[in-house]
């Protein structure tokens, strides 16, 4: 079924969505969830509770890009449960990939505050900016949480090339956000 038939469902309010966004999305879901999560059981949970959350938002909201909308509410569950979760103590891979960005993108409370809206506007920017492989490269790292290696297996490149590549992007990030008035 297509993304614009499971939204009409949401509006009927027919259960029906529910089983047809699992039917479409649930998988990539769950594998978004478990790359955050590293744990099946809170995999599932975050991805029950992304349904759920999409039934209580959908009307009014009606997604332009329906899956990009389910993951975002499923990438915030699973930070969410990490975060209760691990309180004080980070998983490695988080931390590694939070300490990879902070070199780019400034630590709010001590700069001036913007919006995070704004902060988003500025990224997508950016991200017009670059050429399609290092825009879904930046993407697959940092909205996916994809490691190197599935990476660089996806898109048949060495590692090698993968992790210069982010580094790069990452520093042509620091940059175009300097000139905006961010500075790290």
């Amino acid at each position: 079924m297509e993304d614009g038939q499971i939204i009409d469902l949401y509006f009927q309010r027919s259960e029906e969505a529910i089983r047809e966004t699992e039917a479409a999305h649930g998988h990539k879901l769950y594998t978004l969830s478990y790359r955050i999560l590293l744990n099946r059981e809170d995999a599932e949970e975050s991805v029950s509770d992304t349904y759920l959350k999409a039934w209580e938002s959908i009307p009014p909201t009606r997604p332009t890009y329906f899956y990009a909308y389910l993951a975002k509410i499923c990438r915030f569950i699973s930070f969410g449960k990490l975060d209760w979760k691990n309180a004080a103590k980070r998983k490695a891979e988080v931390v590694e990939l939070t300490a990879e960005m902070e070199l780019c993108i400034p630590d709010l409370s001590r700069q001036r505050q913007l919006e995070s809206q704004e902060l988003g506007e500025l990224l997508n920017a950016f991200l017009g900016t670059l050429n399609e492989e290092t825009r879904k490269i930046f993407m697959r790292r940092y909205w996916y949480a994809d490691s190197i290696a599935e990476i660089a297996q996806r898109y048949h490149l060495s590692e090698s090339k993968v992790k210069t590549q982010l580094f790069r992007t990452r520093n042509a990030l620091r940059v175009f956000l300097e000139k905006e008035g961010y500075t790290p």
